[in-house]
């Protein structure tokens, strides 16, 4: 019972948005394979193409590289192409001849826990400086770049800071410095960042469906002594640092004042635009979200969903019994996961489930399924009540 509804229309009921997707191949709205030929042969013959349409378009070229064949350097790149993918069968690669800024950056890193960058090259927020004798002089080319120093490591050679790191950093005596051979030390140092690092958790309750299965308000049902948005809401109080009930902003005026809302700003996508409201408002934060509409969930659950929750992931979530999908809608999505479904929806998606079927999502088995069980129908409405109506006469 729990998860069929998920993806099959009820009534004519469509749980998720329906989007005009964008016409697309594999790589694009207009593409053409070329086959039939020796690699070489294929290779040339779009680098002419490219030749000779890059003045007016912008092309791209993709290709697998195959240990046993003489390659072309430097690619398709030289002919005129903007964006060349290859498949280095143990690797991937692209190549650009345009000019990468930070926001291209942030966007081929946004999976990363941990940005190691060459710092005689390219700047970093944090820094880490090495007192080196025969790098003093590049040291001091990029001394304005030392804004935030969290680390000194000392070459074999060097038994103290340089003086003109000193006076650039008036607390090089506070922070922790190494020799530059300490490994463990230095990794431990990374480590400790990154657990300072993991977001905090917010709550967010889903309470903005205008039930039309139902009939009636889910959010507003007393399943315990109060409506369930309130209930579900001060349960996530205790592992979360804020708790917001998400609603429609006609809504608002309904929530008791004593708790937190968060209107809807991605309107007309159910609960995939309230996630992304969500981390519109507080893009920092990861989102612990429970939907209104699962009368059974209690707290092993949560226990055992934060228990296990890898920050490295874009969420961590429960696999649906059923069908073995994700059940996003009692989901931990971490920061990360917000451009991740902002791409989805450009490409014309609104489904959340999708989003973590086709991304680095940990899946845990539920400790007990029927705890996922969505009340969507009066026909479900009476069967949950008379199970917990038993559950608490057994108590």
């Amino acid at each position: 019972m729990t998860s069929k509804e998920h993806n099959q229309p009820v009534g004519g009921h469509r749980k998720h948005s329906s989007l005009t997707r964008p016409i697309t191949g594999n790589f694009g709205r207009n593409e053409w394979a070329i086959l039939g030929a020796p690699c070489i042969n294929i290779k040339l013959l779009a680098s002419d193409i490219i030749a000779a349409l890059s003045p007016k378009y912008k092309c791209a070229y993709a290709d697998t590289s195959h240990n046993d064949e003489v390659t072309l350097p430097p690619g398709r790149l030289a002919s005129g192409a903007i964006l060349e993918y290859t498949d280095q069968l143990n690797n991937h690669q692209f190549n650009y001849n345009t000019g990468l800024t930070s926001i291209h950056f942030k966007q081929q890193f946004a999976h990363a826990d941990l940005v190691l960058v060459n710092g005689n090259h390219q700047p970093a927020k944090n820094q880490v400086v090495i007192i080196y004798n025969n790098k003093m002089a590049s040291l001091q080319k990029r001394i304005d770049e030392l804004t935030n120093v969290e680390l000194i490591l000392l070459a074999d050679n060097v038994d103290d800071v340089f003086d003109f790191i000193k006076e650039a950093i008036p607390n090089w005596q506070q922070l922790p410095t190494y020799r530059l051979d300490e490994t463990d030390k230095i990794i431990a140092f990374f480590e400790e960042k990154l657990q300072a690092a993991k977001p905090i958790l917010n709550g967010l309750v889903l309470a903005g469906g205008q039930s039309l299965r139902m009939g009636v308000d889910k959010g507003a049902i007393n399943w315990y002594g109060k409506e369930q948005r309130y209930y579900m809401a001060d349960m996530l109080q205790d592992y979360c640092d804020d708790v917001f009930i998400s609603c429609r902003v006609e809504q608002k005026q309904d929530v008791d004042a004593g708790y937190n809302t968060l209107p809807d700003t991605f309107t007309g996508l159910g609960p995939y635009g309230a996630i992304l409201s969500a981390f519109r408002e507080k893009p920092d934060s990861a989102w612990l979200v429970v939907a209104c509409d699962m009368p059974l969930l209690d707290a092993a659950t949560f226990d055992h969903l934060l228990k296990n929750r890898n920050t490295s992931s874009i969420a961590t979530a429960y696999q649906n019994a059923f069908d073995g999908f994700p059940e996003p809608l009692i989901t931990i999505w971490e920061p990360k996961s917000y451009p991740v479904m902002l791409a989805f929806l450009a490409q014309g998606y609104s489904c959340p489930r999708k989003v973590l079927i086709n991304s680095d999502t940990t899946l845990l088995k539920p400790l007990d399924a029927d705890t996922l069980t969505n009340v969507n129908t009066p026909e479900d409405f009476e069967m949950i009540k008379r199970q917990i109506h038993q559950k608490i006469a057994s108590a």
